[in-house]
């Protein structure tokens, strides 16, 4: 299952992302508001977003992870007002200290503090919350025969 490449637009924009880290993943919410033709292509090191919103504009987000991820086991969800990137990490129990391997931060990726928390002396709290949004999206994901579908059957704009 190839995807084709995501070019960066000419006139485009990078989408305000909120992030935040638990044991066993990060989590990255793109906001863009009706966001459409959306296109998410993550790798092990990096990802790329690119969409566009209500009016028509164009947004591009190219991240280098600051440390690896598993493809098979990361997802992405498009809602009415963002775009939720869920990143399995290779390394669980590994706190990462910032989203991208640069250590320069864009002004366009800010810390989710609403959902942030101190997990290093925790259980595994984190687990439960994954365990719950894999099963939503198996759940999303069967359809009435009981039948898993392709991924891009999962987007909302139907």
């Amino acid at each position: 299952m190839n995807k084709p490449k995501v070019v960066r637009p000419e006139e485009s924009q990078p989408a305000h992302a909120l992030w935040f880290d638990r044991k066993k993943y990060v989590t990255v919410n793109f906001m863009v508001q009706k966001p459409k033709d959306v296109q998410v292509h993550i790798q092990t090191d990096k990802m790329i977003l690119c969409c566009k919103n209500e009016t028509d504009d164009v947004f591009y987000n190219e991240l280098h992870f600051y440390d690896k991820i598993q493809i098979n086991d990361s997802r992405e969800r498009v809602y009415d007002r963002t775009i939720n990137v869920l990143l399995r990490k290779v390394k669980p129990d590994y706190a990462w200290p910032r989203l991208q391997k640069d250590s320069a931060k864009p002004s366009w990726i800010s810390v989710d503090f609403d959902n942030w928390r101190d997990w290093e002396h925790e259980e595994d709290e984190g687990k439960e919350e994954y365990d719950r949004y894999v099963d939503m999206i198996q759940e999303l994901a069967t359809d009435s025969k009981g039948e898993t579908p392709d991924m891009g059957d999962l987007s909302d704009s139907d």
